[in-house]
């Protein structure tokens, strides 16, 4: 059967990963980003591609109304948008409160606030039953990330999935979250990484190497699988050994 995947953040790393995964499979694929050129360029046999800053409402109306023309039903829905707002402009000022508040807003809107609107935008077009919601948080998520706000942003992804997981159960719809380690070719674990940090980061693990897209694809990828119906409100890290949980 082929299946209607939307993915946040498709353009690259983990998303991009993924993208192909299900297009492997013949899967129809929508790739949702900010940079135009970086979907175009994805290289995803058959993917339609729609670009916009996700955490603007007015932007997801418009993916919401491109869905319904395009496939009708959602599958599977993946969240891979996010990051530490690198690509955001700096805080006007120099006040220590005001590069605070930049700080955690802009994390907030990039990580938690695009997947929200995005999920309440398309959760009634997800098909039922057999439907499948997957979002991507982080190791950061229990480990902190410096000033807290990425960590911050990605945790507060667990519990939404949570409740999402209880109001969507009844219609077979279930709701998980993959929190990756240390993955390479991402803005977190790429080339640019001190080589000291990058040693002792990868010394953490138990198998004695950085993750790539690539397994957290194939997670995504079993998550949304017929096998996987009866897993939902979980939080699966796909990590190396470097971090438990709980």
């Amino acid at each position: 059967m082929v299946r209607n995947v939307v993915i946040s953040g498709g353009g690259t790393g983990i998303g991009l990963a993924t993208a192909r995964a299900f297009a492997a499979d013949g899967d129809r694929v929508l790739l949702l980003g900010r940079r135009a050129e970086v979907l175009e360029k994805a290289g995803v046999d058959g993917a339609l591609t729609y670009a916009g800053d996700l955490s603007e409402p007015e932007v997801v109306r418009g993916i919401a109304r491109f869905v319904a023309a395009e496939f009708g039903t959602v599958d599977v829905l993946v969240h891979g948008a996010g990051g530490a707002g690198h690509l955001e402009p700096s805080a006007e000022s120099d006040d220590p409160l005001d590069r605070v508040a930049h700080d955690w807003t802009v994390n907030f809107r990039i990580n938690t606030l695009s997947a929200a609107l995005l999920t309440e935008a398309l959760k009634y077009r997800l098909a039922s039953p057999g439907g499948r919601v997957l979002f991507i948080s982080s190791i950061a998520a229990y480990r902190g990330s410096g000033s807290g706000a990425y960590g911050g942003a990605k945790a507060a992804l667990h519990p939404y999935a949570r409740d999402l997981a209880r109001e969507l159960g009844p219609r077979g719809i279930t709701a998980n979250v993959v929190a990756p380690g240390y993955i390479e070719d991402t803005g977190f674990f790429g080339e640019a990484i001190d080589p000291a940090r990058r040693e002792r980061l990868v010394g953490e693990t138990f198998d004695g190497r950085a993750g790539t897209p690539g397994d957290v694809a194939a997670t995504l990828h079993f998550l949304a699988s017929p096998g996987a119906a009866h897993i939902t409100s979980q939080v699966v890290q796909v990590n190396g050994g470097a971090e438990r949980g709980n």
